[in-house]
Order: structure tokens, then C-alpha cells, then sequence
């Protein structure tokens, strides 16, 4: 059984939907006094279940129109270790994430672009001449909802 009660589940629901309510505001939609809020909050992210905080760009609004899921898989003929490619595709700031997956391909990396010619470009000069990149499948993001998490 988890250690967070429903208190907590509820609070972080909020935060996590809106990272940017008060305490005075979380404390009025829970019926909790602010102080209670702020040990709750407190606890929740000296736990590690509060990772952070984060601010969310409008991809669109700074003239990143396109994003792709990039399926990579590395080449076992080259032998190179998974943390040099790691380090080296996630100095690529259009690769907004790294993920080390298990399946048909070892990565997954979600990666941001101008429009598809500047993906082709981003693709062509900078993922695949990365050490033990072998195939890569690519997945362009139609749309995108509201995250729906487990909370």
C-alpha cells in the first residue's frame, strides 16, 4: 500500500495539472489550512515524488511546428556503449527527450523542428551520423492532449 493518502493524491493531481497554484490556493480547494499544504508539499518533494517544477513552452508559438518520435536502433556490429550515444544525442537541443526503451528499437527520442525540411536536416546531419546509430523510424506527431497520467 502507498504511503500517500488521498490528501496527497489530490494535491498532487492539482500540481500536477496547474504546477503554479499557491499554497492559498491549494489550501482552499482541499480545505486545509496553508501551513498543512506547505508540509504536505514540502514532505511530497523531499520524498522524490515531487521531482520538480517545470515551465511548459508553446512549441508552436517559438517556430517549432513539427515534432517526431524517432525510433532508433543501435548497430550491436559497432559496439558502442549506450552512454556515448546518451551523451551524445542529448547535446542535440531539438532532442527534447531521451528514453531507453525495450523492444523493437533501443531508444526513443522525441525531437523538435521548424517544419519537416529542418527535421530532414536535424535527421540527416546530426542523428544518424551519432556513433552506432543504425535504423531509425520516424513517427510525426499529428496532435496532442492533455497529458492523462495515472493521478
Amino acid at each position: 500500500m502507498s504511503a500517500y493518502d488521498e490528501i496527497d493524491m489530490t494535491l498532487l493531481r492539482l500540481l500536477s495539472d496547474k504546477g503554479n497554484l499557491s499554497a492559498g490556493a491549494l489550501a482552499r480547494r482541499l480545505d486545509m489550512s496553508q501551513p498543512a499544504i506547505w508540509r504536505r508539499v514540502r514532505r511530497l518533494e523531499e520524498s522524490g515524488v515531487i521531482k520538480g517544477q517545470r515551465v511548459v513552452l508553446d512549441q508552436k508559438k517559438l517556430g517549432f511546428g513539427v515534432t517526431v518520435f524517432l525510433g532508433v536502433k543501435l548497430s550491436g556490429k559497432k559496439g558502442v556503449p549506450l552512454e556515448d550515444f546518451e551523451r551524445a544525442v542529448s547535446a542535440i537541443p531539438e532532442v527534447q527527450t531521451v528514453e531507453h526503451v525495450l523492444g523493437m528499437y533501443d531508444y526513443r527520442l522525441r525531437v523538435v523542428a521548424r517544419d519537416i525540411a529542418d527535421f530532414e536536416r536535424i535527421l540527416r546531419r546530426r542523428i544518424m551520423t551519432l556513433p552506432g546509430v543504425g535504423d531509425v523510424e520516424a513517427n510525426v506527431l499529428l496532435s496532442e492532449e492533455r497529458r492523462i497520467g495515472p493521478l
